[in-house]
């Protein structure tokens, strides 16, 4: 036995070998955070090749402001017409038709070439309100593809070629009815973009990075916002010209720029693509300058094949997941219909209209640049229920000096109004562009397309009901800015029943995220009944 014992040749095995043969299995979170960078060169063109595409869901959006807008004069042309108030547009109601016309010519807008005005003018907000509950269609439809069939890039490429379709078919409109139905299918075509940047943009960070990867999203959302006067401004007198424009820049994104975007590493892998995803997060690695270790896989999480229409189940099923996604959608629905609507209310301000959208475009920087120093250190839930107070507020306080003011009065109490409105709407700003980044991060990889879709749809679903306070607004403004005030401190108070996400991980699964969260409280329940 010890004659045996002592022919035995030790053998050496090299650390390296060793490393090799033993598996690092380790989530994407944490891949992302040890080995490829919470925030490198590779994520950062990621997130700029991405963003891009906001520019064309804001201009889509907004492009109403100046198509569907009432002219602000007109002046007579013939007898029998007496009059030549250019500040009410009422006033030609009882005059013959031809007696008259707008300054700016018949095709200056859709009001102008219809004649929405008088007994049609409801009429006019009907495209603007179709094109939201389009979105909101649109959200869910979208949701439900990038989780259980396309993923979030190809979705992001149908959404642009939609969108550039149905937005060049609309130059063609010979109607107020074709008119909005095409207003409706662009809403629905555009609604992906938003939905699939967000999450395909956050994904690809650390959760350090993830709030202000978010807003950067919104800087080009503010981009295509202020571009809309520049582009509207040469094109006044004929609004058929400013969609066949905006048609061309998302074509132009689909062709050239999409084929660069990586798709999103957390989505490949629950759906069963653990090497493209490992590809993607190793492509990554390699442009921040890094190496992932030679025996390193990934994590395979639990039900990670689940479809759509099992996580749509899922988040429903699931106790404490429903009621974060009621709680948010119903604040959503506060936040969206404050947020657009102060921005189509801007033509029932005493300015000029390219210069109203301008400023409050231009209010829309500081606001996600204030909210992206913000979230790097603040709570989410502070952060997005204080903003909504100070939009409710401002709103509100708006009505003082609203009353007993004529149309065209630029007086000091015009400008007082203005500058408050544009403080309103920096902060309605604010808490829209926080409410997606908390949506993103209460929910898992399995079911976050769909959460983000359902925000989407419910903020949509507000925004489809500002185009009516709108045309209210012509005939009193107090009413609007009342209901937007109230609309916003309402959502800035359900969010105290959501739980803080700030620095929390990103889980890939429901049930991964309900046992790691248990730990941290007694239930997940109870920490969202308890607000905390």
């Amino acid at each position: 036995m010890e004659e045996e014992t002592e022919n035995l040749v030790p053998i050496s095995v090299s650390p390296q070998r060793i490393i090799r043969d033993t598996k690092l299995e380790l989530t994407v979170d944490e891949v992302v955070e040890q080995y490829v960078g919470s925030l490198g060169f590779s994520q950062i063109i990621h997130v700029f090749l991405v963003s891009l595409a906001w520019i064309f869901d804001s201009q889509n959006t907004l492009v109403t402001i100046f198509t569907d807008a009432q002219p602000a004069a007109w002046r007579c042309t013939s007898p029998p017409c007496v009059r030549n108030d250019t500040a009410n547009a009422a006033a030609v109601c009882s005059m013959v038709a031809g007696s008259w016309e707008w300054i700016g010519g018949s095709k200056s807008s859709i009001i102008a070439e219809w004649s929405l005005i008088c007994d049609r003018k409801f009429l006019a907000a009907a495209p603007a309100s179709l094109f939201f509950i389009g979105s909101l269609l649109g959200s869910g439809f979208y949701g439900w593809i990038a989780d259980a069939y396309l993923g979030r890039k190809k979705t992001v490429l149908l959404s642009c070629l939609l969108s550039s379709i149905t937005s060049f078919l609309t130059s063609f409109s010979p109607n107020i009815w074709v008119y909005a139905l095409l207003r409706f299918s662009n809403g629905f075509a555009r609604s992906g973009i938003g939905i699939c940047c967000l999450v395909l943009s956050t994904e690809a960070v650390g959760r350090k990075w993830r709030g202000q990867v978010g807003q950067y999203g919104f800087f080009f959302f503010t981009f295509g916002f202020f571009s809309l006067p520049l582009i509207a401004y040469p094109n006044r007198t004929c609004w058929r010209n400013i969609y066949r424009i905006l048609s061309i820049p998302p074509l132009v994104y689909s062709l050239i720029v999409i084929p660069f975007v990586s798709e999103s590493p957390r989505w490949l892998l629950v759906k069963g693509r653990s090497k493209e995803a490992f590809g993607i997060l190793k492509k990554y690695a390699q442009l921040n300058g890094r190496k992932l270790p030679e025996n390193l896989c990934l994590s395979e999480p639990s039900q990670g094949k689940t479809g759509c229409g099992e996580a749509r189940m899922n988040l429903w099923s699931t106790k404490w997941a429903a009621k974060r996604m009621i709680t948010l959608m119903i604040a959503g629905f506060g936040v969206g219909s404050v947020y657009y609507g102060v921005q189509l209310n801007v033509e029932n301000l005493d300015f000029n209209l390219y210069f109203s959208v301008g400023l409050n475009a231009m209010m829309e920087i500081p606001a996600v640049f204030i909210g992206s120093v913000l979230l790097s250190f603040t709570n989410r839930r502070t952060l997005f229920s204080w903003s909504a107070y100070i939009a409710g507020i401002s709103s509100i306080i708006c009505i003082i000096f609203s009353r007993g003011r004529k149309k065209g009065d630029e007086s000091k109490g015009a400008w007082t109004q203005l500058i408050i409105e544009g403080i309103g709407f920096m902060a309605a700003s604010t808490a829209f562009d926080v409410l997606y980044i908390y949506c993103v991060e209460l929910f898992p990889t399995n079911v976050r397309n769909f959460a983000v879709s359902m925000l989407r749809q419910s903020l949509m679903l507000g925004a489809s009901i500002a185009p009516l306070f709108v045309v209210l607004g012509r005939l009193s403004p107090s009413l609007s800015f009342l209901v937007f005030g109230i609309l916003s401190i309402f959502s800035g108070t359900l969010s105290l029943w959501l739980p803080e996400t700030k620095n929390a991980p990103l889980y890939e699964t429901l049930e991964q995220q309900e046992e790691e969260e248990r730990p941290n409280s007694v239930s997940v329940e109870s920490a969202l009944e308890l607000g905390k």
